[in-house]
């Protein structure tokens, strides 16, 4: 076999590796937009739901910067 069949058939197997991974990604994507619109059939809010989540994701500490940043703008507006 000569090096040219061996990367192509190596990359082809890379190709359909992505492929199946982008098709669970997509299920996965899925799976969470039906959690959420459970929760908001129960009367909760998705957007707030969405921030929680995010805000779970972050380290403590730039979890706290990020709040802080977001108190020191909201005073410098005037927004309580």
């Amino acid at each position: 076999m000569s090096e040219g069949n061996v990367a192509a058939d190596q990359l082809r197997l890379f190709i359909e590796r992505i492929e199946r991974l982008e098709e669970e990604k997509k299920g996965i994507g899925d799976d969470i937009k039906d959690v959420y619109l459970e929760a908001k059939a129960n009367g909760y809010d998705v957007k707030t739901m969405r921030s929680i989540v995010r805000l779970r994701k972050m380290e403590r500490n730039a979890r706290m910067e990020a709040e802080a940043l977001l108190e020191t703008y909201k005073n410098a507006l005037g927004i309580e």
